[in-house]
């Protein structure tokens, strides 16, 4: 059993012993390192922003993610190509880490082909989607059910149970996507990442098992 004290500076809470309570991260600059990013905090929602070429992040200060499950709400744009929303996990550094994401503009596609390209996890830098589209197709990723309003927040909950990873949206009883982990580590820095211009983030919540 992995114990852990969590700051009251950092999280507005403290745990003694093991972290085994749902634990809701603050929408507070205070919280939060950012890489290749920007972001802005407001109402309790993080509006994050892409710096430059890549993906962009925003990691959770003072927490390290072992397994259990992360909980937000996300929103996007739908505009094709220009949205890619989603969480990062199990991070060594900005280059090493594991992600669940969404495509919004392919919520409602009418072609089964994007429609089916919805969700994605990867395990950057080596198992980016082209080469797991390219050499695994249709295993890492899929269409969302029930189908959200890609202009619209959406519910996520990520199942981290490793090997296998699930995911959840808007409160289905069935997940969206189950994989299987490609990376070998167990744990590792959590946080926020996008592959576009900008995504909206709200009411995180971590529980480690």
């Amino acid at each position: 059993m992995r114990s852990f004290i969590i700051s009251t500076f950092t999280l507005g809470l403290i745990y003694f012993g093991d972290l085994s309570a749902q634990t809701m991260v603050k929408a507070d600059p205070a919280n939060w390192t950012t890489h290749n990013s920007t972001a802005t905090f407001e109402d309790g929602i993080i509006h994050l922003k892409n710096k430059g070429n890549g993906s962009a992040l925003l990691w959770v200060n003072d927490i390290s993610f072992y397994e259990g499950s992360v909980e937000l709400a996300i929103r996007g744009k739908d505009v094709r190509g220009q949205s890619f929303v989603g969480v990062a996990f199990h991070g060594l550094d900005n280059t090493h880490y594991d992600a669940i994401y969404f495509r919004p503009f392919n919520f409602k596609s009418q072609e089964k082909e994007k429609k089916n390209r919805a969700v994605q996890y990867i395990s950057a830098p080596d198992h980016v989607w082209h080469v797991l589209r390219n050499q695994f197709p249709g295993k890492y990723e899929n269409a969302v059910q029930p189908v959200p309003d890609p202009n619209d927040w959406f519910e996520v909950k990520i199942e981290v149970d490793p090997p296998t990873i699930k995911v959840y949206v808007n409160e289905s009883s069935e997940p969206t996507l189950v994989v299987e982990k490609i990376s070998t580590r167990s744990e590792g820095k959590l946080g926020l990442w996008i592959d576009s211009q900008d995504g909206w983030f709200k009411n995180i919540k971590v529980m480690n098992k």
